[in-house]
Parts: C-alpha cells; sequence; structure tokens
C-alpha cells in the first residue's frame, strides 16, 4: 500500500511499526451544521479505516472536537446561547450525520475543553525550554526557535498572509515574530477561563490537538489527517510545538489531506455561508448514493459540487444493489475460499472465508478482486476502486439466464463495497457504527432539536 505523504510531498510505501495503526483526525469546531467538505473528509477517512481493518491491522483513531474556539465564543454571543450548549448541540448533529452515512466512529472523541490541565502543562514545558514566551498574560510559540515550515513549504509572505487570513494575527503587537502562534490566550470580558500560572485564560486551537494526540496515541503518530486548509497553519504549528515538546521527531510519520469542496466558484465554508449542508441532502438521497458520490473523488482533489453528478451516483448504487440482491443465485454445492498465489496476488488477508470462490467464478470476479487491490493499495483511489465494482456490477446483471453461479461474484461486490462505506439493501448503518456513535454521543449532552437552518 502506497499513500501520498505531504510532508515529503511523494508517494511512499506506508510500513505500520506494529499491528496497530495509530490515526488522528482533525474535528470538527461545533458552531454550525454539517455540510459536504465535512462529510468528504470524515468518509475520506472512513474509507482508509475500513481499508486498514481489512489488511488486518487495527487502527486506534483519534478525533477531538475543538468545543472551545473563537467561533464558538462568537456564536454564542450571537445567538445568546450557553457556549458549551451550543457545542454539544452541534456535535450531536454532526454525529446524527456521521451516523446516518454509515461512518465508523473514532475509537477516541475527546472535546478539547476535557483536557485544559494537560495542555497547561504542556505549556509550561515549552515555556521552561526556551520554545515559548509569556506576554501580557497570554503565552506564545517562538516560531523561529526550530526549524518551521516543512508541511506548508510556503514563503515568508505567504505564511503571513494565509496566517491573517486564518485566525493566526501576524499584527499582534505582543508577539516576538510575526509567525509566533498563540499557546495560551488570556482571559477576555465575558469569556470563560480556566487558572494557569500566567493568569486565567483558555488554550489557543493548536495547542488542543498536540496535546490530545499526546494523550491517547503518544509522541508519534503513524498517520495524521484533516482538510487541505488546515495544513498551514495548523498542522505546521502543532508540528512544532509537539515535536519540541516530546523531543521526538518526526510527530507524524504520513500526512494526509483531503481537497476541498467547491460551491458556487468558491470554496466551501461557514464564514462564506455557500455550504450544501447534509441533512438536507440525507433528506434526498439514499447514504448509499452520498457514500459512492463522495468516493467517486480521490480525497487529495479538489472538487465542486455537482447535483446531475450526485443523481448520478444514486442511480449507480441503485443499480449495485440490484446485482448484489436481487438476482442471486443458489450457492450451489460447497464453495471453497479462496487461496494459494490468488489470494497472495491480492494481498486481502480478510477475504479468505469472506469470498468463495470455484471454478465457476468467472473472469470478471477474478479481474474485480485484483483491480480493487490495485486502485486501493495506490494511495486510496477510490474513484478507480468504484469503476472496478460498476464493471462487476454490470457483469453480473448482464449474465441473465446463463447458468452460472452468481453467489460468489455478488459476495464480493458486497463486501468490497462495504470498504466504502456502502450498505447497499441493508437497512440502517452497521451496528457498530451506532453502538459506537451513540457511546460518544452520551458524552454531550443537549436535547436533539431539529437542526436550523444555517
Amino acid at each position: 500500500m502506497q499513500l501520498y505523504n505531504d510532508l515529503t510531498q511523494q508517494r511512499e510505501p506506508f510500513i505500520p511499526r506494529e499491528r496497530t495503526v495509530s490515526l488522528y483526525v482533525c474535528g470538527i469546531t461545533p458552531y454550525d451544521t454539517t455540510h459536504l467538505g465535512h462529510a468528504f473528509t470524515y468518509c475520506s477517512f472512513d474509507v482508509l479505516v475500513r481499508y486498514l481493518e481489512w489488511l488486518g491491522l487495527t487502527v486506534r483513531y483519534v478525533q477531538n472536537v475543538t468545543d472551545i474556539d473563537d467561533d464558538i465564543l462568537r456564536k454564542a454571543r450571537e445567538v445568546g446561547e450557553d457556549w458549551l450548549a451550543l457545542g454539544n448541540r452541534w456535535v450531536r448533529h454532526f454525529i446524527n450525520d456521521m451516523e446516518a452515512l454509515n461512518v465508523r466512529p473514532p475509537t477516541f472523541y475527546p472535546r478539547a475543553s476535557d483536557v485544559i490541565p494537560q495542555m497547561v502543562r504542556t505549556i509550561e514545558l515549552l515555556v521552561s525550554r526556551g520554545y515559548a514566551y509569556v506576554r501580557a498574560g497570554s503565552v506564545y510559540y517562538r516560531a523561529q526557535a526550530a526549524p518551521f515550515g516543512l508541511l506548508s513549504r510556503l514563503s515568508q509572505e505567504e505564511w503571513l498572509h494565509t496566517a491573517a487570513q486564518r485566525g493566526g494575527n501576524p499584527q499582534d503587537v505582543n508577539k516576538e515574530h510575526p509567525l509566533d502562534f498563540v499557546l495560551w490566550q488570556a482571559q477576555a470580558a465575558g469569556e470563560p477561563a480556566w487558572p494557569s500560572p500566567w493568569g486565567p485564560g483558555r488554550p489557543g486551537w493548536h495547542i488542543e490537538c498536540s496535546t490530545i494526540s499526546a494523550i491517547f496515541l503518544g509522541p508519534t503518530v503513524d498517520i495524521h489527517g484533516g482538510g487541505a486548509d488546515l495544513a498551514f497553519p495548523h498542522h505546521e504549528c502543532e508540528i512544532a510545538q509537539s515535536e519540541a515538546a516530546t523531543g521526538e521527531r518526526p510527530f507524524v510519520r504520513y500526512w494526509l489531506h483531503t481537497g476541498m469542496v467547491y460551491y458556487q466558484g468558491e470554496k466551501m465554508s461557514k464564514s462564506l455561508g455557500n455550504i450544501i449542508m447534509m441533512h438536507d441532502l440525507l433528506s434526498r438521497f439514499n447514504p448509499d448514493a452520498l457514500r459512492l458520490y463522495l468516493a467517486s473523488h480521490h480525497y487529495r482533489q479538489p472538487w465542486a459540487y455537482d447535483l446531475p453528478a450526485l443523481e448520478h451516483s444514486a442511480i449507480m448504487a441503485q443499480r449495485w444493489r440490484a446485482a448484489a440482491y436481487e438476482r442471486e443465485a443458489q450457492p450451489g454445492a460447497g464453495p471453497t475460499p479462496v487461496r494459494g498465489a490468488f489470494a497472495s496476488a491480492c494481498r486481502l488477508p480478510s477475504l479468505e472465508g469472506d469470498v468463495a470462490c470455484t471454478g465457476a467464478l468467472s473472469q470478471a470476479t477474478n479481474q474485480a478482486a485484483h483491480a480493487f487491490a490495485g486502485a486501493m493499495a495506490s494511495d486510496l483511489n477510490a474513484p478507480a476502486a468504484i469503476r472496478v465494482l460498476d464493471d462487476l456490477a454490470n457483469a453480473i446483471l448482464a449474465s441473465g439466464g446463463q447458468q452460472v453461479q452468481l453467489a460468489p461474484a455478488q459476495a464480493l461486490l458486497r463486501r468490497l463495497a462495504g470498504l466504502l462505506g456502502l450498505r447497499l439493501d441493508r437497512v440502517g448503518p452497521e451496528p457498530r457504527v451506532i453502538a459506537g456513535w451513540q457511546e460518544h454521543k452520551a458524552r454531550f449532552p443537549a436535547p436533539d432539536l431539529a437542526a436550523p437552518a444555517s
């Protein structure tokens, strides 16, 4: 399996350190509804998790909730709602959307506000080592204290411009250097605050993810992901402060970023208001259609929302469902599991026993197993994998009245479509999806309200 590592800007073989792979994906800032861009990111990493598990690996997956943030506090003031209740409410709506989309839950789903004492200790360590300094009750990281910028590879002018656009405030007069970033923010009037050695305040955005990843995954993470807009400043700052705090390099072995989703000529964004809300799409389309539509775009590539393409995905999902179940033949006499050279060449360890092959297995089925494995091993090329499965579905449907055994081909179609998150004719999400998300949801108490228009 090869993954494109944004740190090295090239494809690299993914070589796990052990059978358990550590994965961290930056989670939502819960102050508004889930949109299509969110769904693309989390469905893309869901495909990664499913594929890694299919290869026989265990995934220790952490996704955070940034529940203390400038945007949440601003929105809470605007609507006159407690910031914690606001965040809980939108987390619950997000969970509802992820569950409906059959997205497997992360192993751990911590909120930032639950680990603020640990963040304070990390910041104290950075100050003691000279990587950070205190000004007017706030604490800043010295961006020039160690190599900085290896992930984003921007010029200083681009850094400053992007930092200004994304809340970095390079004009802050308390900074030694414009690229320095806030680790601890002194309390502002009317805002929540927590105690610290530097006075009451709250953590900066970047230290939240560094601390959470260290708590749950240790000093080195196998795969760290998020949207492409997080590469700078967020992920760049994570690298700097994490490696300074732990002394371990690299902080992350493989950096993966999902492409931006565009609508009306601009990046889909809550701040711009040009969003396609997931609860609207889920009220109009089957979740399989939405998963198929999202997977039809390579995870690293930017793309634009296209309703006719989504409608085409809905038709394709119906055709796959018909191929996988409606024409299912009797299994016949004792098919045998995949073994030997075929299983080895495909590198499909969990295919054995799940999909049975006999001498009657069609050439289309055999080719599909190989081609799907090759596509997914090539930087999770889900669009190519979809083409493979569509060809297989068409071959099943075209078999007509031929006296062939369809069961192995149908079983393969169902199994591989499941790796893309599809349920086909099964009603509702996987039991594992429901149970896991409901467990996480219980930690965000709030009344379930209809999601208001944004």
